[in-house]
């Protein structure tokens, strides 16, 4: 059964829809096809998701409040060779003759460092993620799990609901972004586990009276700022983490989180390389039981204890001068000021040291330039000083609250961010 919203949908709903949906589009069993599909309504999506997924067809999920001719394009990009746009009348595309028929889940990368990009995972390669899963991260074996995140995503998707089917719980799917409505569920819910993104969590944290708590919140997708983290951390009686990529899936699960940078233990069927301490960082590789190698162009570390610790983007470091300039370690220093509510860091090119730092904040009052450049050089080296400081009324982040300091910086160069608190820091 899923829950969405108020209404409960039970299993023969789903598949009695599922196989009515099959009939109306003309799937057939060991289906080859490449379906693109696009519906606002969550029960809709997930009974056709369902149907596609037992035929052993391919699907493409694409967000809901995605505009039909961006859709249409991700559908072309993804080798579809149907687009269906909150109708069953399909639109036909043609599918490129080098497309494998092998079903599979498609899902855009997130582009944070790149182009985004269409990655392909077998059915098998999902159950194999789900079964290690369930294996690994027992905690929430009592807990109802609280999907207030796109179900269109792998997060939302695999971690939120098909681990919960699995287990034979019911998913709450909740689908709005009002966190009065949100904080109603989690009260009505009996040992709620929150699945969201770090900045509904820390909004959640903010609106939570003084002595309550949520039961179990789970964080992934970016570094949570450490402000952000404590204050998460001390409105959630269990907090967990999980990290993974596009192309690999969920790669690591914290079940008890005390410092944000902790992602976790490595799932079993995977086999991770990466750096031994923080003063021998690597690039955080695993290897799949198909031998596959997944590079996710992050730097980490293991520690002794086996915990998966995460340092930083390889894209997102700046290089001012010859030294390393971690956008993180700006953006905890200047969210620690209690004025800013949330800030990212990000590169700029400068003439004399190659690259500078430049930093996007926002507060809910103008801050002066003055306090910001004083707060900076207390709390950095030289090296580390934002170049460049704007006020914004709100930190441009994707529809899974993750950041693109690629796009942030792009938009800063187009001249987007004009509200200039502090000039170059001295």
């Amino acid at each position: 059964m899923i829950r969405i919203d108020d209404r409960l949908y039970d299993r023969a709903y789903f598949d009695e829809t599922s196989a009515r949906l099959a009939g109306q589009i003309g799937l057939k069993d060991r289906d080859d096809g490449r379906y693109a599909v696009c519906f606002t309504e969550p029960a809709d999506w997930l009974a056709l998701f369902f149907a596609i997924r037992k035929a052993g067809a391919s699907v493409l999920p694409i967000h809901p409040g995605t505009p039909y001719a961006a859709a249409r394009k991700l559908a072309i990009g993804a080798g579809c060779d149907r687009l269906f746009y909150n109708s069953l009348t399909a639109e036909v595309l043609e599918r490129p003759a080098n497309v494998s028929p092998v079903g599979t889940l498609l899902q855009m990368s997130s582009g944070t460092t790149g182009a985004p990009k269409c990655v392909a995972r077998t059915w098998q390669d999902i159950d194999a993620e789900i079964e290690s899963y369930i294996t690994a991260f027992r905690e929430p074996v009592d807990m109802t799990p609280i999907v207030a995140c796109p179900t269109t995503h792998s997060y939302g998707l695999i971690c939120g609901i098909l681990v919960a089917l699995k287990r034979g719980q019911t998913p709450v799917v909740v689908n709005t972004a009002n966190p009065k409505y949100l904080l109603k569920i989690l009260r009505e819910t009996e040992r709620p586990l929150l699945y969201s993104s770090p900045a509904i969590l820390h909004t959640l944290a903010r609106l939570l009276p003084e002595g309550e708590q949520i039961h179990a919140t789970m964080t992934s997708g970016t570094l949570l700022p450490d402000p952000w983290f404590a204050q998460i951390r001390a409105k959630s009686r269990h907090m967990f983490q999980q990290y993974g990529c596009s192309e690999a899936g969920c790669i690591a699960i914290n079940p008890d989180v005390t410092a944000a940078g902790d992602m976790g233990f490595v799932l079993p069927h995977l086999l991770p390389q990466t750096g031994s301490s923080a003063e021998d960082t690597g690039e955080i590789v695993v290897t799949k039981d198909d031998g596959i190698a997944i590079h996710t162009r992050d730097l980490g570390y293991r520690r002794g204890d086996g915990m998966l610790v995460f340092v930083s983007r390889m894209d997102d470091m700046i290089n001012v001068s010859g030294l390393n300039v971690y956008p993180r370690d700006v953006e905890d220093a200047v969210m620690a000021m209690p004025e800013v509510s949330d800030a990212v860091a990000f590169r700029i090119g400068d003439r004399f040291a190659g690259e500078r730092v430049a930093l996007l904040f926002s507060a809910e009052e103008t801050v002066a330039p003055q306090a910001i450049r004083e707060w900076c050089n207390k709390h950095l080296a030289s090296h580390q000083l934002p170049m460049d400081i704007r006020q914004v009324d709100a930190i441009p982040r994707q529809a899974n609250g993750k950041i693109s300091r690629r796009e942030v910086a792009a938009r800063h160069a187009a001249g987007e961010f004009s509200k200039t608190i502090a000039g170059a820091a001295s």
